[in-house]
This record gives structure tokens, sequence and C-alpha cells, in this order.
């Protein structure tokens, strides 16, 4: 198709845009079209006309759970980010379209003394991400105060649902298998004490900064919890901590967490990926499942 006709509904529009400056491990080839979205019509609109052509497209967020191909991304990827970040609060309710960033969710909550986000007060990453992976952290996760989603489905219909209709589950939900696109969501919370979630917020913060590598470029947990385990202890008692191919290394701070030490290409964190889950199974014959999504042509 001639990709000229995006700029008839975006002028929003890129082509070859790095994918690198889109996410959190500062690595990834050009997507052949970027588009940042500012409304649900555009969405549509776009994925219509690349359905209609028969041209791959994607979705993302803050790229804070992404490792983009060293070739880069095929097609169209759609950003919903800062023109989609829309937070208000209704009573003991926090309305946050999904391109909003969950620290600004989380200053929102502690603005208007709604308790209930604190443990995902860290996070990095937008709410639609977050609500794509059912982010999480300290025990808490998103599905726990979801009151509903709003999304463009499969026929580019715009549906609100409740939480419990979502199949949420561990670092899982049904938008990873279907054509949904997250517009916004309805955070459920309780009124709290200001000082209280400031503190809490606070400790969560120094915490995640004292155990996890913050000032590296990373996608965050690179492995689901194995059930009955942790995978930063099963990789660190593999004698993986630090381990490095290329530019990717594990984490000395937190096994868990890959990271970007220096010109790391993507290629270098898919054979760190494969060789720590090779070392883990033959010692222990547990399987790490990855947390972060591998995406482009690989």
């Amino acid at each position: 198709m001639d990709i000229k006709r995006f700029w008839e509904i975006s002028e929003n529009i890129i082509y070859n845009e790095p994918m690198s400056a889109h996410t959190t491990f500062h690595i990834g080839g050009s997507a052949d079209v970027f588009a940042e979205v500012a409304s649900a019509d555009e969405i549509k609109a776009l994925i219509g006309l690349c359905r209609e052509n028969n041209y791959p497209y994607m979705v993302v967020g803050n790229g804070s759970n992404l490792l983009v191909s060293d070739k880069g991304i095929r097609g169209l990827v759609i950003h919903i980010g800062k023109n989609m970040s829309q937070i208000r609060a209704e009573g003991e309710r926090i309305c946050a379209s999904a391109g909003a960033l969950m620290s600004a969710a989380a200053a929102a909550c502690l603005e208007n003394a709604l308790t209930g986000f604190e443990p995902m007060s860290g996070i990095p990453g937008t709410i639609g991400g977050g609500i794509f992976m059912n982010a999480g952290a300290y025990g808490g996760e998103l599905s726990q105060i979801i009151e509903t989603v709003t999304y463009l489905d499969k026929n580019g219909e715009i549906v609100t649902e409740e939480c419990e209709k979502l199949g949420f589950g561990y670092r899982r939900s049904k938008f990873q298998g279907g054509d949904q696109v997250i517009l916004s969501c309805v955070l459920k919370l309780k009124r709290g004490d200001g000082d209280a979630i400031k503190a809490a917020m606070a400790d969560y913060r120094s915490r995640r900064n004292a155990k996890q590598p913050v000032t590296m470029p990373s996608a965050g947990s690179a492995f689901k919890r194995p059930e009955e385990y942790f995978a930063g202890k099963l990789i660190q008692d593999a004698g993986l901590r630090g381990c490095k191919i290329g530019g990717a290394q594990i984490s000395e701070l937190h096994a868990g967490f890959i990271v970007n030490a220096g010109g790391a290409t993507a290629e270098d964190v898919r054979n760190l990926i494969s060789h720590v889950q090779k070392t883990v199974y033959d010692k222990f014959k547990v399987y790490l499942e990855p947390e972060i999504r591998l995406v482009g042509e690989w």
C-alpha cells in the first residue's frame, strides 16, 4: 500500500522511526511507520486502513516491557502516549487514559488522598501497558483496583467491561490474546490519609531503588515468577549474576533483571535470555518464561 495514506488520517506520522527512542531498554531498529495517536477515532481509522490493505500494525505504550528486534518493526506502530494521557479524580475513583504514566496515576491518588495504588506507584510504563500485563509489585496488582476498562474491540466498537470479565491473572489479561486496544480505565480506590499514602509510596520507591537497577536501561523483570520459586534467586543460584553477552548483562544488583550495560543489541538480550533459560533448567529443572515481550522482525 501507499504509506502516504496514513497522512490522510493523522498529522503525527513519522517514517523509519528508531524504536530505541521508545523503549526503556534503549534498543531496537526502526518502525516503518510510527503514529503518535490522540483519540480512539484516530486509532480506529489507522487500524481500518491497515486491515483493508493487509498491512501489519501493533500498539505500544511506554515500551517498558518490550525488546524490539535490531531489524525493527515492519508496518505501523501505533503509540498511545502523551496525547492520550488524561487523568481525573471522581470521588473515590481515578479515571485514566491508556497513555497516562503509572507514576502520574500515583500522583493523582496522592493528591486526592486515595489509597490502594501505593504498591504500583513506582512501576514504569503506562496505564494501558499495565492493564495489558496486569502489572504489579509488592503483592499488589492493577486488577485488584480496576473497576472497568474501556477498549476498542476487533470490530472497531468502543466497549466498557468490568474487571471480572477481563481475564486477569498473574501478568496476564484477555488483551494479550486479541485485537483489542485499551483506551482507558476506572480505578476504584478508598479514602486514606495523605501522609500515610505519601510515606508508603516513598517506602516502596526506596525499596525499589535499593534493590533494582533503576539507573540502567532495562525492561523490568526479565522473567515471570515460576510457581513456588523466585526467578531472580534461581538465576543467582545458577551462578549467572553479572553474566554478560555483548552489551546485555544480568544485573549485579538484582539477578532477575537484564540490563543494557552499554551498546547492547536486541540479539545480545535474546541470547542472554536463552542462556539463562537453559542454565536454570539444566540445574534446577525449572523453565523460566520471559516477562519481556519480543517484538519486531527476528
